[in-house]
């Protein structure tokens, strides 16, 4: 794709202007570094055409594909140039807060890539004890209700089979309800308050939630509507 421009803009849209593309470079500065990581963060993207765009962003100086050390397969790097990307990725992401939020419909609230970001946020130094089980219990979900994540030092695992351990804390709440806890649209006192979450385990967990289970790095921006109407 060339837009035949010599504006820099243009030039970089190039590179990174295709479906996909700066969502993988999102994926790659999260930290994930295994081709089944990039995906579990993008899972709607075709295994293809994943293919397809590491294998540009290789060709564009972006990332660098490495043999595992000892195994098949091959780990992904963001480069210099493609770290460079992180405040035009943060900065997008704030834009998508502010005035894209009114676009969102229920098809959006992923539970897959929710429990990515929900491993991803969970803070190990911040529990209590080498392990801590947490139980999802999501009531508009028919199809795997249940999902586990599972904290042993700093690794954190998701299950959604039940690993048969001693549950610390158990949130029962909708898909919709724990994405908006997340992105700091509603706090966890007035999802409690208005009987739309069920947090049960010891006061020293559910207490302080927002201390182990990180909110996004986009929570407290305000939708503009709220800024204009406070105009």
């Amino acid at each position: 794709m060339t837009y035949k421009q010599f504006c820099p803009i243009a030039k970089a849209m190039e590179a990174l202007g295709e479906k996909w593309t700066l969502l993988i470079v999102r994926e790659l500065l999260l930290g994930s570094t295994r081709f089944n990581e990039i995906q579990r963060g993008l899972p709607a993207i075709s295994p293809t055409l994943l293919t397809k765009r590491l294998s540009a962003l290789e060709e564009r100086g972006l990332l660098l594909k490495k043999h595992i050390p000892g195994q098949r397969g091959f780990e992904y790097f963001p480069t210099e140039a493609c770290k460079e990307l992180f405040p035009v990725v943060e900065q997008v992401g704030i834009w998508g807060m502010r005035w894209a939020r009114q676009q969102m419909t229920e098809d959006d609230y992923d539970l897959n890539l929710l429990m990515v970001y929900l491993e991803r946020s969970i803070q190990p130094d911040q529990l209590i004890g080498k392990e801590t089980v947490i139980r999802f219990h999501f009531t508009d979900v028919s199809e795997y209700p249940d999902w586990w994540l599972v904290v042993a030092g700093d690794s954190v695992d998701v299950c959604i089979h039940d690993p048969g351990k001693e549950v610390d804390v158990y949130f029962t709440l909708t898909v919709r309800l724990m994405c908006e806890l997340w992105m700091g649209d509603v706090s966890y006192r007035r999802a409690i308050a208005d009987g739309r979450l069920k947090l049960v385990g010891h006061r020293a967990l559910t207490g302080n939630v927002e201390r182990w289970l990180k909110p996004s790095i986009f929570a407290g921006q305000q939708p503009a509507s709220e800024i204009v109407d406070a105009n």
